[in-house]
């Protein structure tokens, strides 16, 4: 029996349940929006809201949620929520550096850690209204979220004035001070140390990095978590940890520098 057919026997015996119809929709004929409605009956997760609306947009790159993306932004929200539970930990207003589109922002949101706002900061023109879609329920509740193009090496994490857009076009000023620094992507961090030492003592820093050197654009790996602590010093440490991925390591450090 051909797929076609068995298919089609199947919708016969699972005509009720229109997931099933939309599953045979997406195989047969490649209709994306039924992968997406399908998808939305397991999960109402802003990231599938986003992804249907950014997936015609040139811009929109898809790696964003690889394999290995995903792991390991949700290590890190497992690592913060035992911290919140144990520690009693409260992240305040984050500073998201190299935040890309924002995705990791989305999934902060939705556990319901104990957040003031988030500020992502890329220096990829491009990246800041791919990352307000991904968290626009957040940036309609008066801009818990904002994205702005900005060299994180020009950051003031003591008291940062910045630009920002509002929803018709025009140009807002913001000043935000950091509780919480948060840069998943130290690996491509030019004058890592430069960087790191423009945060103040204090923040809560939270830090991941990998060894996956083969990357021309990781100019800044570690080779190890005992040479990441050497780029990071922190006064307390709260977690520190490796993550197996099918390539390579991820290096994750949370504490207070």
């Amino acid at each position: 029996m051909d797929t076609k057919a068995l298919l089609d026997r199947f919708e016969l015996l699972f005509s009720s349940d229109s997931r099933f119809s939309d599953l045979r929709r997406f195989y047969l004929d490649n209709d994306i929006n039924s992968l997406f409605r399908l998808l939305e009956t397991f999960s109402s997760s802003q990231l599938i809201v986003a992804v249907r609306k950014l997936i015609d947009n040139p811009n929109f790159v898809s790696d964003c949620l690889a394999r290995g993306q995903v792991k390991s932004k949700l290590w890190l929200i497992e690592e913060i929520a035992k911290l919140e539970k144990k520690k009693n930990l409260t992240l305040g207003t984050v500073f998201l550096c190299g935040g890309w589109y924002g995705t990791l922002a989305t999934m902060m949101f939705e556990r319901n850690f104990n957040i003031t706002k988030i500020r992502s900061f890329d220096i990829d023109e491009s990246c800041r209204e791919i990352a307000e879609i991904f968290n626009k329920p957040w940036v309609m509740q008066d801009w818990k979220f904002k994205a702005s193009t900005q060299d994180i090496h020009d950051i003031d994490y003591s008291n940062h004035v910045y630009h920002v857009y509002r929803s018709d076009g025009s140009q807002c000023e913001l000043t935000d001070s950091p509780d919480t620094v948060i840069n998943t992507s130290c690996e491509h961090i030019i004058n890592f140390e430069k960087w790191y030492s423009k945060i103040p003592t204090g923040k809560l820093v939270i830090l991941q990095t990998n060894n996956y050197f083969e990357i021309p654009e990781h100019i800044n790996c570690s080779k190890s978590l005992e040479q990441f602590a050497s780029q990071t010093p922190m006064t307390t440490i709260l977690y520190e940890g490796e993550l197996f991925l099918d390539k390579y390591l991820r290096f994750m450090r949370i504490g207070i520098k």
